[in-house]
This record gives structure tokens, C-alpha cells and sequence, in this order.
């Protein structure tokens, strides 16, 4: 199928170089080894702004410009009308905002899969919906040049040639709020159909082809609490930082609404499933490099409760504990550059609901807190604000997504440029 080719007024030429806002000195606790980190909200009211999911590139390559969404309402589940407006904030021209296009494919945890296009210094790609159908569109912010590709994306390869991404309409139907509101999903009423799965898309043709059904995952392997009337889907899939491989979440519900899941991995053709974590726990996960996953589970090595584990990319492979008892066992993760410091966060804690992003040193087991921010009881469910922070490629700033007093959810951008022990 041939890809549409439109054409907006270049974004990025001219932009003035006036100096960002200037943050707040940090300073240092010896007592309590914590600092407080320069932080400035980035986005401004009226309208809300949020960027969603960790494992995505929301900075540019030079580490000057940060993607997000902007919406006018807060509190509901999405309807197919909504649409919401995708742009860039310029750090160097006061956190001025540019606006890139619009999207009728989102959703409030991960938004529309928006993202710089691994591989190129200008282009962004994120989802959308054209009548009944999914599709994606490529920006060349620096020229205007957008093409269609007709088919959604989940994640990117390293070379952004490629993508792979499962059944949004299927997400929908069993995990509101990661979903597209929109189409509904045609095998419903199928425990495990065989016509849908995990898609494989060349972004460069517009071809796809299914690569992994949800029939064939079904049946693959040992499923934990086997039941009848359990319902399959795949979710949250990430290509290996080489492209050799991704990951895929296999999940399946019951019929009062819990579920368990296994974490397998594949090469991009479907072949050669992995299952990496199959005793029906995993939470988030990240690559440490093409051949180690950092991924949350419990009931492993001796823990009863939730931990990191480093597992390696092989059934039967290793696993080591990360941080016991001082890396978050919830958080969404990531690695620093360099892979000395992981990036992670919790969800709200205690009383005041507190939401603490932090950098957890791997050589020596240390802990430094980004700061904790306040997520108000209004905040639930599917339309709760996670912080996800994600992290830019010189490795000096931390953007994450929290509300803002009067404001509604906003991008944060913390500093942590003088991140040390």
C-alpha cells in the first residue's frame, strides 16, 4: 500500500537561541545524601500536557527539543472523537511550544506513541486514526515533509526502518486505558484468534504481516493458573537496543477481570520465542544491553514480594537481583547512559500520595532521590498521571509528567547534570 506524502512549513529553521529559564542551584545534604534538583515545569496551562511511557525518545538528538501532547480535558476515558494535539517544547527558546499535528489514537498512559524516529536527527513518529483504521505519520520537523504509514506502531527499531506493535483495538477491549478508543476489536468474542497478534511494519514500504498470532503464543509453553474462559493479548513490546530481538508481554484475563502475564522475546520475524520470565509475574522491564533485561517479578531467588531482576536472554538464562529493598519493585525503569545509574520512579506513597522519581547507582547499591511530587486522589485508575521519567541522550535532563497546582498535568523538567556519588 502506497504511503501519503503531505507537506507543513518547516518547524525548525530560524528558532531563535535566546536562554532557557534558569534553574535553581542545587545543593547538597551530606545527612541525608539528597539534593534538591533544579526542576521547572515546561508546559503551562490552560491546556493539559503529558508525554507518557519511559521507554521512548521524547528528546531530540541534540537533546534541545522535548515531545508531548497537549489535550483540553482531564478525568474520562477518551472518546473516538477526541482529538488531541501533538508538539515539541524548544528548551533553548523559553520552553517555547511547537505545534507538530493531531492524533484521534491515543490513550492516557502511553498517548499516541509519539517519539523521534530512531536513527534521524529530525524526523518524529507517532499514531492516529483515519475512519476505522490505525496508522502512523512521520514528521521531518526540519522540512515539514510527513508521510502515512498505514498501519499503528508500538516500538521502533534502532535504524527506524521498522516497528512492531500488537492489537491496539484487542488492548482496548481487555486494558482500557491502553487501547485506542475507536474500532472495536472484531474477535472479542475469541479467547485466542489466530488472525491477530504482534504485526510487523516496514516504515519504509508501509507492508505488514502478522509475525505472532495470539493463538500460537496461547499454546506455546507452560501457562501459569491455567483456567478456562482465559482471554490472550499481547502488550508493551521494545526491540533490543541492537534490533536483534523485542520484547513482548503475553498476557491473559480471566473472567474477573485479574491477569497474569510472561515476558518472552523473539527476533523481529516472529522466530525463535524466548519465554524470559514464564511463572505469570512481570511488570515493567528495559534492555541493559542486547542480551540482559531489567525486569520487575516476584517469587524468584528466594523473594516472596515484587523485585528488579537482571535476567538473561535465554530460557533457562540467569537472573540476579537488582537493589533489593532500596530500587523501587514497581517503578518504571531505564538506564542512564553508560548503564552506572538506573532511572526509575514510584507510584504515589503515603498520605500526601508522593511520587518519587530516582537514580539508583549500580556499582555501589546508592540511591538519590529526583525529587517527589504530589499526585492528587482525583488522579486514578485509568487517567492517573505516572511519572515515567525519561531521560535525554546527553544524559543531563529528566523530563517527567505530573500535575501542576492549578495546571493539571504538565512536563517536568529536572536537572541532574551533576549526577554523582
Amino acid at each position: 500500500m502506497m504511503m501519503g506524502t503531505t507537506r507543513r512549513k518547516a518547524l525548525l529553521t530560524g528558532v531563535a537561541g535566546a536562554a532557557a529559564a534558569l534553574f535553581c542551584r542545587p545543593s547538597w545534604n551530606t545527612a541525608s545524601e539528597k539534593r534538591n534538583w533544579p526542576t521547572r515545569p515546561i508546559t503551562r496551562g490552560p491546556k493539559h500536557h503529558w508525554f507518557g511511557y519511559y521507554d521512548k525518545l521524547q528528546f531530540d538528538p541534540t537533546s534541545r527539543f522535548v515531545l508531548g501532547m497537549e489535550v483540553d480535558f482531564e478525568h474520562r476515558s477518551p472518546r473516538p472523537d477526541d482529538v488531541i494535539r501533538v508538539g515539541m517544547v524548544d528548551l533553548e527558546d523559553n520552553d517555547r511550544w511547537i505545534e507538530l499535528g493531531e492524533s484521534r489514537a491515543w490513550c492516557w498512559q502511553q498517548g499516541c506513541m509519539l517519539q523521534w524516529l530512531p536513527g534521524s536527527q529530525t524526523d518524529v513518529i507517532w499514531n492516529d486514526r483515519d475512519g476505522d483504521h490505525f496508522v502512523s505519520h512521520i514528521l521531518d520537523t526540519s522540512t515539514g515533509d510527513e508521510r502515512t504509514v498505514p498501519h499503528p506502531v508500538y516500538s521502533v527499531s534502532p535504524d527506524g526502518k521498522s516497528a512492531v506493535t500488537p492489537d491496539f483495538r484487542r488492548i482496548n477491549d481487555v486494558r482500557p486505558g491502553y487501547g485506542y478508543a475507536g474500532p472495536a476489536d472484531p474477535f472479542a468474542d475469541e479467547l485466542a484468534p489466530t488472525e491477530t497478534g504482534i504485526f510487523y511494519v516496514d516504515l519504509e514500504t508501509g507492508a505488514s504481516r502478522l509475525i505472532i498470532s495470539i493463538a500460537d503464543i496461547a499454546r506455546l509453553g507452560v501457562i501459569p493458573n491455567q483456567k478456562l474462559g482465559i482471554k490472550h493479548y499481547f502488550n508493551h513490546l521494545l526491540f533490543s537496543p541492537d534490533g536483534s530481538r523485542f520484547i513482548a508481554l503475553h498476557r491473559w484475563q480471566y473472567p474477573d477481570g485479574s491477569r497474569l502475564t510472561r515476558m518472552i522475546t523473539a527476533k523481529p520475524d516472529g522466530s525463535d520465542i524466548r519465554i524470559i520470565c514464564g511463572n505469570g509475574y512481570t511488570s515493567h522491564f528495559i534492555w541493559r544491553d542486547p542480551h540482559h533485561i531489567l525486569a520487575q517479578s516476584k517469587e524468584l531467588l528466594g523473594n516472596p514480594n515484587w523485585g528488579d531482576f537482571l535476567f538473561e536472554d535465554a530460557e533457562g538464562g540467569t537472573v540476579e537481583e537488582i537493589g533489593h529493598g532500596v530500587l523501587d519493585p514497581s517503578g518504571h525503569l531505564s538506564y542512564l547512559p553508560g548503564n552506572d545509574w538506573i532511572l526509575n520512579d514510584t507510584y504515589p506513597k503515603g498520605a500526601e500520595r508522593m511520587q518519587t522519581p530516582h537514580a539508583y547507582h549500580v556499582a555501589t547499591g546508592r540511591r538519590l532521590d529526583l525529587g517527589h511530587f504530589h499526585l492528587p486522589k482525583i488522579y486514578t485508575g485509568e487517567w492517573r498521571v505516572d511519572t515515567h521519567p525519561r531521560f535525554s541522550p546527553n544524559g543531563r535532563y529528566v523530563c517527567i509528567d505530573a500535575p501542576q497546582e492549578g495546571q493539571g498535568r504538565q512536563l517536568h523538567l529536572i536537572d541532574i547534570g551533576e549526577l554523582q556519588l
